[in-house]
């Protein structure tokens, strides 16, 4: 599966955001080692600190269902599903990729009409905090 099928999930995965405060949806599609992709959509609460991104819910519910390897994943975001330019995962999806996936790990961002932005893990997390880390530090 390439770049442009994930973010075609991702836009999909992306309508089905629970974003009743910001207005602003966010979808992912992350593809297993397996072949299997998993998706998820950001989900809101009014206390907003239980609110989950996208990523995670789409990390949390492959590892929850056995998988932990990973091959890329997609992003993409905008107000009320219209993308506009690039969305980033932000840094505590950014830290749950680094926990199963190596700084090599392909990130695509969608930009609107099927396009996308390739970047690494490594590129968006430089310095990450990983079981090396947490062991030798």
């Amino acid at each position: 599966m390439n770049g442009k099928q994930l973010i075609e999930i991702a836009e999909q995965a992306m309508m089905r955001a629970y974003a009743p405060y910001s207005g602003f949806f966010v979808g992912a599609a992350l593809l297993g080692k397996s072949g299997k992709v998993y998706t998820g959509c950001n989900v809101e609460n009014a206390a907003h600190t239980p609110t989950c991104c996208a990523e995670r819910t789409a990390f949390f519910k492959a590892v929850s269902e056995g998988e932990r390897e990973f091959e890329a994943i997609a992003v993409c975001g905008g107000d009320h599903g219209d993308i506009k330019g690039i969305f980033p995962p932000c840094g505590v999806c950014r830290q749950v990729m680094a926990e199963f996936c190596p700084p090599e790990f392909p990130v695509y961002m969608g930009t609107g009409k099927g396009e996308f932005e390739a970047v690494q893990l490594k590129d968006l997390l430089p310095y990450a905090f990983t079981a090396d880390a947490h062991m030798n530090g």
